[in-house]
This record gives structure tokens, sequence and C-alpha cells, in this order.
């Protein structure tokens, strides 16, 4: 069964008519922001975002930085009005409270919604991915190779084994892919790195580690990509994972 989910790039696919395949979420690419913000108009943005997006967008700077906030922000809102049939103005969003600590700063939500999101606007491409179950996100720029062995300082120690283990040539997208699956996993539990990157083990090989009932992909970008080299993942939740395995259980016991 192949697990990674369908990548779908803005200006290229239509928008979506139907809520995700269940149990498997779809990832929508944006490959330039700022194109999509003079197609969408000047004051489109404004009309859709809500205040407090607003003013995180005017806050941020540089300006690169401020497109990119408020294109993801805009997209977010069209692909959720098109795939809950609602007027992408009318999104409330909501935080569910954090498995760490219990503060509301978890997962964030649309209220009264049974859809699931993530967005990603960092150092790599814009990327958002939608399902019914809890998804995580994240795509990040190749560092070079003094930015990779920082970063590796702060990964379990597992993971900079197998960083070391790799030629010199492939450590910077080892690490890289790494860090992406790592932050898409924990977007998607809803902890961030509250407990540091060091605490999971998520893994620098060619696969990633399965931990309980997540699954972490890496998504193929270079087909849609220009620029500088990036890595992606997404992390989802396996549909009721809980449920089928009580099932099972009383099978079993007749």
């Amino acid at each position: 069964m192949n697990r990674t989910p369908a990548v779908r790039v803005v200006g290229r696919d239509p928008l979506p008519g139907t809520a995700p395949r269940p149990g498997t979420p779809e990832v929508w690419l944006l490959p330039d922001a700022a194109g999509y913000l003079r197609a969408r108009g000047p004051d489109t943005a404004h009309a859709v975002l809500a205040a407090d997006e607003r003013r995180r967008a005017a806050a941020l700077r540089p300006a690169r930085a401020r497109t990119r906030y408020t294109a993801a922000h805009l997209l977010l809102h069209e692909l959720l009005g098109a795939y809950l049939g609602r007027d992408p103005a009318s999104m409330t969003f909501v935080r569910e409270r954090c498995p760490h600590c219990g503060a509301p700063h978890g997962r964030p939500l649309v209220a009264d919604a049974p859809l699931h999101f993530s967005l990603s606007r960092g150092g790599g491409p814009v990327l958002l991915a939608f399902g019914d179950v809890p998804v995580g996100v994240d795509a990040e720029a190749v560092p070079s190779a003094s930015g990779a062995e920082e970063v590796a300082r702060l990964l379990h120690p597992g993971e900079r084994a197998e960083l070391a283990a790799l030629p010199a040539a492939d450590r910077p997208a080892a690490c890289a892919r790494c860090w992406t699956r790592k932050e898409a996993y924990l977007k998607g539990v809803g902890v961030g790195f509250a407990s540091g990157p060091a605490e999971v083990r998520i893994g620098a090989g060619p696969w990633p580690v399965r931990n309980g009932p997540w699954w972490v992909v890496d998504l193929p970008l270079a087909v849609w990509v220009d620029g500088p080299a990036a890595v992606a993942a997404c992390a989802y939740r396996e549909r009721a994972a809980g449920v089928v395995r009580w099932w099972r259980r009383r099978g079993r016991g007749g």
C-alpha cells in the first residue's frame, strides 16, 4: 500500500471538490507565493484573512516573509473553503490542548469542522496538508555542510549516528530530511519542540522510523520546485488505529 499522500500543485491542479480520501492526507504545494497573491488581487487577503492574521503578517520582516505568510494563510482559507463548502472568509480557528502540558496551544483546527490541516512556510516551499486524521507537514531547504553540523547536534543520538555513517557530501540532505520528518511528526502530534528535538527518533536514513500509530513519509518535491534544493515530509496518524486493535483483540477472544 502506497502511504505517500498525493501532492497537488497550486496553479496546475483544480481546487478540491470533496474531502480527502479517508485515512490519507492530501498535500498542496505553492511554488510561487508572490505570483499567487498577484493573481488573487490586492484586496483579497484583507477581505479573507482574520484581523489577527493580518496583524501577524504586517509585523513580519523582511517583505519576503510577509508575502509567504500572507499567501500561505490565504491559500489555507481558500482550500478549507473548497474542502468544506464554506466561504473562505468564514473560517474560525481554534487550538487543541497540548498533549505535553495541557495548555491551549496544540494543533490548530477549524471550529466545528472534521478536517485536520497543517501548514509549512519556513525555510522551504510553502506546503499545506489536509486530512480526516491529524496531520503535520514540513519543508526545508538543504543546509550548508556547516549548517548541517549545527542541526545534527540537536538530534537524537541514533540519528546523529546515522548521519555520521554517511559520506560527508550526503550529510546535509540527510540532515534536512531528518529535520523535516521530525517537525512534521511533532506538528501532527501537536507538541512542537516543547520537549526538544532529541527526545524522539524519526530517522535520518532512507526510511523514517515508525512511531506508534503515526506514519511519516518523505514527499518528492524535485519535480515541482525550482531553485535551492529542498526536502519535505508529511506525518499523519493511522485512521482509527485504536479501534482496529480493540476489534482484533475482541475477535481473537471469541
